[in-house]
């Protein structure tokens, strides 16, 4: 097939590309930096510009392309700007479900974000609310989700991915990262919040395998929610950092999430938990 993977050189977009292109699909990668063209290349892509943001280069950029497919990685976090990364989800993304569907566009393949349910006291599942009616900051966090969930379900088969937290290479949670500084300087604390975490290769070869997905949401999560204090008392032991301070408590919406309808369409996760994942990375 013809895909446009947009967001091609992000944390996801990078471990996709050589992968659909090894599956023999035709892919233009985007990126919003020339500078990083030629990384697109390298990994077998045809490399063009485009930011959702400006919405006559979007529309410009898939009458170019031209795709069967279009996914979506796209994230504004670099600088752990959520401001910015939320005018992507509410006035970007809906630029690109409108360019896709004036050119044609069969499929959407789109990432968003899991932890946005509701609360409850098991594992969240599909079905289930989300928690758009709070006035905090989880309420805003699902609110700009579901506006970027909507902005791309303009074609005839629109396939949105809710991947837990990101883990591995490029992301927050790597031997190198933001989280890893916090708990060698102690200033981390935990709690009783549940999380579901992904392998950020699981994410990338999710996106792939869901070409052949029926429409839907999905939850993309490995298999073991499991409290902070937990995963980070781990993740602290592996990289030899002091562990973190408790305080105990959590929301009614820290609850992890449940990967069962993915699991019944047999998906399998390269790191079935979080704990081989960690000690992947980690170490």
């Amino acid at each position: 097939m013809k895909i446009l993977l947009a967001g091609a050189t992000g944390v996801v977009g990078r471990l996709l590309l050589p992968m659909l292109v090894q599956a023999g699909h035709d892919v233009t990668g985007t990126t919003r930096k020339a500078a990083k063209l030629d990384s697109i290349v390298a990994a077998g892509g045809r490399p063009i510009v485009m930011d959702v943001m400006d919405r006559a280069a979007t529309f410009a950029a898939l009458e170019q392309a031209h795709p069967d497919v279009v996914i979506h990685q796209l994230t504004d976090l670099g600088e752990r700007d959520f401001a910015a990364n939320s005018r992507l989800r509410n006035e970007g993304l809906p630029n690109l479900g409108d360019a896709a569907q004036a050119v044609g566009v069969q499929k959407i393949i789109a990432q968003s974000i899991s932890w946005i349910y509701a609360a409850g006291e098991m594992p969240a599942h599909e079905h289930e609310p989300l928690d758009v009616d709070s006035p905090d900051a989880h309420g805003r966090a699902a609110r700009s989700a579901r506006a970027g969930e909507a902005g791309v379900d303009k074609t005839p088969a629109t396939i949105i991915l809710r991947y837990g937290l990101l883990y591995g290479p490029g992301t927050w949670y790597a031997r190198e990262s933001f989280t890893t500084d916090q708990l060698q300087r102690g200033e981390l604390v935990v709690n009783d919040a549940v999380a579901s975490f992904i392998h950020v290769a699981d994410a990338a070869q999710t996106a792939l395998l869901a070409l052949d997905w029926p429409v839907g949401l999905y939850n993309i999560v490995d298999d073991a929610p499991a409290a902070k204090k937990d995963v980070f008392g781990l993740y602290a032991s592996l990289i030899a950092a002091p562990p973190p301070p408790y305080q105990a408590g959590k929301a009614a919406w820290e609850r992890g999430e449940s990967n069962a309808k993915a699991r019944q369409l047999g998906w399998k996760p390269i790191y079935p938990t979080w704990r081989e994942g960690f000690k992947t990375e980690l170490t």
